[in-house]
């Protein structure tokens, strides 16, 4: 089934492409001289600049969390070594979901959309990584409680919220989690 955008999503977007745009102008890459007469100063622009690309993807991300229908529920995508998972969304949502097969890691790739990934049935017995790339996206994710999981993030203006719950046990597989977030962003959960 082939679904259309949220209007939440476009509007989103639209306000990302507007302040790229001002950004570039800004920054003397475009030359738009009736984009350049919309200046009140650098500092009042790179502000402004900032809260419509925070209000951007704030709707972007939002639209999906609140909309379960544009997520798309899809088969796990089995990578060239036969284990580890590649996905990667553009302008939409993809839900990915184990029931009881074995984890051996993820490369997940955001752009513009988002990826709901849920390994709370999955079979994990050794540490395994998860590599994320987000732009102008978010990530979802849920790890099951008998885990550790271990957060690495290089982010601008984004960020990653771990809030699965520690495993008091050391000897349990832990998830490396390494993300790259660019506008963008992760929510961990069990």
């Amino acid at each position: 089934m082939n679904k259309s955008m949220n209007p939440r999503t476009i509007i989103g977007i639209l306000f990302i492409v507007a302040s790229l745009l001002k950004l570039a102008t800004l920054w003397g890459i475009l030359h738009w001289s009736w984009f350049e007469t919309i200046s009140e100063g650098p500092w009042a622009m790179y502000f402004g600049i900032f809260v419509l690309l925070y209000v951007g993807v704030h709707l972007v991300i939002d639209s999906y969390r609140r909309d379960p229908d544009q997520w798309l529920q899809r088969p796990l995508p089995i990578g060239e070594d036969g284990k580890r998972i590649r996905c990667s969304v553009h302008y939409g949502g993809d839900e990915y979901v184990y029931h009881g097969e074995t984890f051996h890691g993820a490369r997940l790739d955001a752009f513009c959309g988002g990826i709901r990934l849920d390994l709370r049935e999955a079979v994990i017995t050794e540490d395994e990584e998860i590599d994320i790339h987000t732009f102008c996206g978010g990530i979802e994710l849920f790890v099951p409680a008998m885990v550790n999981v271990d957060v690495k993030s290089h982010s601008f203006i984004g960020g990653i919220g771990n809030h699965a719950k520690a495993q008091a046990d050391t000897t349990a597989p832990t998830l490396h989690i390494i993300a790259s977030n660019f506008l963008g962003g992760v929510d961990i959960k069990n």
